[in-house]
């Protein structure tokens, strides 16, 4: 062990047990270069801020002493570093031998595997077959739709509102030939970036065809802005959502367009507009001149959550949804959606950059890049949810629709 620690990273998962028989801290990768998952006991998490890059082994061995009153910690020592250490959670080379492992397998897999079947949905054909078909039932009709918003949080958080997001897409009859642009969210993308791939999405369902050709045209006109076969595809659940339902309702073969968009940092914390930085304009702008082109050919889905609240997103106050400050933050989302509805992308926009978002939407980015690019869109409302993610943290999303 060297005698400065490495760095804890900056990128992981860190949850309280939800258990009260193993309480403790749950330290996970949400970019799963690492499969593993540690719960470090109670007396033990003070100790994981020695692993900040400043701090000693030393440092770690006079911690450890206070916490357990013992002067014999070297096996605690140990065993805490070889675990943080085998799971790939320090910023040293075994950390950077995982990334760069997992990042070249994905490079040269062919298709983008499900990630989340047998966890927030069934991974079984048939089960997921039964499921969805008993929670959504059959579409509407899309009549003159371009597109709709739907949430990427687990389906079980929000059923009736993929339910008024899928009712509204169009029949059978109206997609056949269409692809569908997925705009997800980037959880782990890179700022002002926009993650492609040309890999086929397989769910339980079956395997997508994915628009190599639309991919082409935007990496050829707007390279600058894109990264191609971004690894964040490989761990991201906002698209993979939307290719089952979509998977669902018009067959396994369904073509798509997958986008992740990254989040505006810039803009949000230091103003401005998103496509003052002239790699997301030239996006923007190739992105648009693709939709002009293709016309009614493309339909529009966005993987989109709203606000996010409570203890768990870093907030003072334990969120319950629906009630107490949880009113006044759907008021402030209610305002956000009357902006998208009604196409004033700067109305919108100014909204996020008051406080610096800090209602956290992780769909804010998607959002603005289908107003950007589609500007004569008008939105519709048709459900609004709240769901209480833990005991003490809420996430609100909702179903729109646009013509």
């Amino acid at each position: 062990m060297s005698d400065v620690l490495p760095r804890l990273r900056f990128n992981l998962d860190f949850m309280p047990s939800p258990d009260p028989e193993r309480p403790g801290l749950y330290i996970r990768d949400p970019y799963h270069y690492s499969d593993s998952t540690l719960l470090i006991p109670p007396p033990l998490v003070q100790a994981l801020e020695c692993f900040d890059g400043s701090q000693s082994a030393l440092d770690l061995r006079s911690e450890l002493v206070r916490i357990t009153g013992e002067i014999q910690v070297g096996e605690i020592e140990k065993h805490l570093f070889d675990s943080l250490d085998d799971a790939g959670f320090l910023e040293n080379d075994t950390y950077k031998e995982l990334k760069a492992k997992r990042e070249s397998e994905f490079a040269v897999e062919t298709t983008r595997e499900p990630i989340f079947a047998g966890s927030a949905y069934p991974e079984s054909k048939v089960e997921l077959s039964n499921l969805l078909t008993s929670r959504l039932g059959p579409s509407n009709g899309a009549g003159s739709t371009a597109g709709i918003a739907a949430p990427h949080a687990s389906p079980d958080g929000g059923w009736e509102t993929y339910r008024a997001a899928y009712r509204a897409m169009p029949s059978r009859e109206e997609a056949r030939d269409k692809t569908f642009v997925i705009l997800g969210t980037s959880h782990y993308g890179a700022p002002n970036r926009f993650g492609l791939t040309r890999k086929n999405f397989i769910t339980p369902i079956g395997e997508s065809r994915t628009a190599t050709h639309l991919v082409d045209r935007l990496q050829s006109d707007a390279a600058e802005g894109i990264r191609i076969e971004d690894y964040c595809h490989a761990v991201e659940h906002s698209i993979e959502f939307q290719v089952v339902f979509l998977q669902h309702l018009y067959g396994p073969d369904v073509s798509i367009l997958p986008i992740l968009c990254g989040p505006f940092v810039k803009s949000v914390y230091e103003g401005g507009m998103p496509e003052d930085d002239p790699a997301v304009a030239r996006f923007f702008d190739s992105l648009g001149n693709l939709g002009a082109r293709e016309g009614k050919r493309l339909f529009w889905v966005l993987g989109i959550d709203m606000a996010h609240m409570g203890t768990r997103y870093g907030d003072p106050i334990r969120a319950r949804a629906n009630v107490g400050e949880m009113l006044a933050i759907e008021l402030r989302d209610r305002q956000r959606i009357e902006q998208i509805s009604k196409g004033d992308l700067k109305g919108y926009w100014s909204l996020v950059q008051e406080g610096h978002d800090d209602l956290k939407w992780c769909g804010s980015s998607p959002l603005y890049t289908f107003l950007k690019v589609k500007p004569e869109v008008r939105g519709e409302l048709l459900d609004y949810h709240q769901w209480q993610i833990d005991p003490e943290s809420v996430v609100s999303f909702s179903a729109m629709r646009f013509d």
